[in-house]
């Protein structure tokens, strides 16, 4: 299997990119996928026979899942390696992307295969090939208490021995990816600058949600 990247040098210049709204992939963090659209069926055969990379990024218009065509795609994604696959017997993959590193989309490629591909640069997220950059400054035990509050207000039970014993920096990212909102507010969790403003991000989301009282109905982390 080819090894996990571990520099903006060791990426491709292009990658073939899975547009999916609402998903957050972040780094180090892993993100099962239900892969059953012939066109991405063949973008994961494709990705078995090389390198194993990639890209998820939301659409800009959210009001399908996976737009066809060449509808517009955020600026920022996550480069995800393929690291565990199941084939079902009607057709269907089941997949786990592990997230390697956020890039900016250069531009799209012209090509022939029926999944898209883009150039794309991973120069400015350097730090996310560190796993734990960062986590130094975020304010754990404020992030803490903000789980420990929502998992009271949205009335849920939480794992604090496996909490306890998982870094701050997966912590965060991975409350990120589960997290109940929506896909403009996972796209600003995806572009966050640092670990500590993802942090400060989504206890800002969850408190803002608390006081008003979940009137849309609070949704568990999961």
């Amino acid at each position: 299997m080819p090894k996990r990247p571990t520099s903006p040098a060791e990426l491709p210049k292009s990658v073939p990119v899975f547009p999916l709204s609402g998903a957050l992939l972040l780094p180090f963090s892993h993100r099962p996928l239900n892969v059953f659209e012939p066109r991405y069926i063949e973008m994961v055969d494709a990705a078995l026979r090389g390198d194993r990379l990639i890209g998820l990024i939301q659409p800009e218009d959210v009001s399908e899942e996976s737009p066809r065509g060449r509808a517009p795609l955020q600026k920022v994604g996550c480069l995800g390696r393929l690291t565990h696959f199941e084939e079902n017997g009607d057709g269907r993959y089941f997949i786990i992307l592990e997230g390697v590193a956020r890039f900016k989309l250069v531009h799209e490629l012209t090509v022939l295969t029926p999944y898209r591909q883009c150039v794309i640069s991973s120069e400015d997220y350097e730090a996310d090939f560190s796993r734990d950059h960062g986590e130094e400054r975020v304010d754990r035990a404020r992030f803490v208490k903000m789980m420990r509050d929502y998992a009271e207000f949205a009335n849920f039970e939480l794992n604090w021995e496996e909490i306890e014993s998982t870094g701050t920096a997966d912590l965060v990212n991975f409350c990120c990816m589960v997290s109940p909102y929506g896909a403009a507010e996972k796209q600003v969790l995806l572009e966050a600058p640092t670990l500590e403003a993802r942090a400060e991000t989504l206890i800002a989301m969850t408190e803002y949600e608390m006081a008003r009282g979940g009137s849309d109905g609070a949704t568990p982390l999961n």
